[in-house]
């Protein structure tokens, strides 16, 4: 653990502004000492006790509640102190700089400082502390910040989920799966000379097996958390006046993008975020895609190609009144061919075919009015299909898309270890090393094996005083 690590650190635990009660949260080693000469006495240890704060001279800054919670029962893992007063900034602010005031204080038995080194926490720092103490692990750190962020009620019901530690358990009984077949593994390479073959009594192929179904599962579960966090980016292309900007009104149900029957008023994007079923969809209306002349028009267009590049599903709107026009035929049909051309065919893209109130729709494909509303439920469910949601299970857990990547990793490593223990006679060290890569990659999940960097990057995204 790094020196700044065991500093004592306080901090304002609530959000900016007014509110009716304020939190400043202090945690460290030994704050016995220190919690007397703030508060005036000794508090009993998880009991809130109503008392006056006072400022140097004694005067009375705020009466609030004041609560010990000794190491190791508690948030941090270290002794922490929670004051709870009124939510004005002031008060907050004297009471912050009163803390600090207070860790200098001399002891008269000691002649040391209270709290020597208190220092306000950087953001996350709390977490952080509770992570490197063991009182939770990465992935239940992450999701604290997933509940706070969360903007649909089923992302904060899967960050719960999280929290509790049903994301953990389900990696928890991977590894431990994991860790079996290793074993067998290094009983095989560490004694040759034996005639038992330890692979084949153990029924290896099918222990791998059944962590590669349940790795799949988990997998399956983790890509709908990420789904619920992360929201999934739709951009709506199409020509001019196809009702680009009409079908981003009608989903978002407010006008949002202008409309006209001037072909081109759309310049630059219009993005709304909508939910589906509560899953966030930032739906984006770009510009007509044509050759224009108008110089504004064209950086424009450019923005929106950059716009469908990014994207994670596209929407290519085709305008059914003008299906008999040829040129219209062929542009669309020109569109279509560089929408292949430039997009990664993991990027799907959802032809719809709107106007339907106007002319006659196609057999096949999705077909809707933005105008009157008709085929707009259609069209939600088969957004969902097509960037892979399911009905979200009650078990799901919110996740995040370096889980997801390291999950692909592991199901990757499992897939050649597979190989390997096909041909073990001869693959017995790379059947080992594939397995241990796999267990690495689990263990990334859960922060029991993680780089610096990666912690620094998770918990800088924290509020400070959490």
């Amino acid at each position: 653990m790094l020196a700044r690590q065991q500093e004592p650190i306080v901090a304002i635990a609530t959000a900016p502004g007014r509110g009716a009660v304020g939190i400043v949260r202090v945690s460290g080693r030994g704050l016995g000492d220190f919690v007397a000469a703030l508060c005036g006495r000794a508090l009993q240890a998880r009991h809130a006790t109503y008392l006056p704060l006072r400022d140097a001279a004694g005067e009375v800054l705020d009466h609030g509640l004041a609560i010990h919670f000794p190491a190791p029962h508690s948030y941090t893992g270290e002794d922490v102190l929670e004051l709870q007063v009124h939510g004005g900034q002031v008060v907050l602010q004297l009471l912050l700089a009163r803390c600090l005031q207070v860790s200098q204080q001399l002891d008269g038995r000691t002649g040391q400082a209270c709290l020597p080194g208190l220092r306000f926490a950087q953001p996350g720092e709390f977490t952080e502390r509770a992570f490197l103490n063991d009182k939770i692990d990465l992935t239940q750190a992450e999701a604290i910040a997933d509940l706070i962020d969360a903007s649909t009620e089923a992302a904060a019901r899967s960050a719960s989920r999280s929290l509790d530690g049903a994301f953990s358990r389900e990696i928890g009984v991977l590894r431990e799966a994991l860790i079996q077949l290793r074993m067998l593994v290094e009983a095989t390479l560490d004694f040759p000379e034996e005639e038992i073959d330890f692979l084949e009594k153990a029924d290896a192929r099918g222990q791998l097996q059944r962590l590669q179904d349940r790795l799949a599962t988990v997998l399956q579960h983790a890509r709908q958390g990420s789904l619920l966090r992360e929201g999934i980016k739709v951009v709506i292309a199409g020509q001019p006046n196809a009702g680009k900007s009409s079908l981003l009104n009608a989903l978002a149900g407010a006008e949002l993008a202008i409309v006209t029957a001037i072909p081109g008023t759309t310049r630059d994007k219009v993005q709304q975020t909508i939910q589906i079923e509560g899953v966030p969809l930032h739906v984006i209306d770009t510009a007509g895609l044509r050759e224009s002349s108008d110089e504004v028009e064209r950086i424009g267009i450019a923005r929106a190609w950059a716009e469908i590049e990014a994207a994670d599903a596209v929407l290519f709107l085709h305008d059914l009144t003008r299906q008999a026009l040829p040129d219209y035929r062929q542009a669309d049909e020109d569109i279509a061919r560089t929408l292949k051309q430039r997009l990664p065919t993991r990027v799907p893209v959802l032809d719809v075919w709107n106007k339907a109130d106007a002319a006659v729709a196609p057999a096949e494909g999705l077909s809707l009015s933005a105008k009157t509303g008709a085929g707009l439920e259609t069209l939600r469910r088969r957004l969902l299909e097509t960037v892979g949601w399911q009905a979200a299970p009650e078990g799901v857990y919110i996740a995040r898309e370096r889980h997801v990547h390291a999950l692909r990793q592991v199901q990757a490593h499992l897939e050649t270890a597979a190989a390997h223990l096909v041909a073990q006679a001869h693959a017995l060290d790379l059947l080992a090393e594939e397995l241990r890569l796999a267990q690495n990659a689990l263990n990334e999940i859960t922060g029991a094996f993680t780089s610096d960097d990666l912690l620094g990057v998770i918990f800088s995204r924290f509020c400070i005083g959490k």
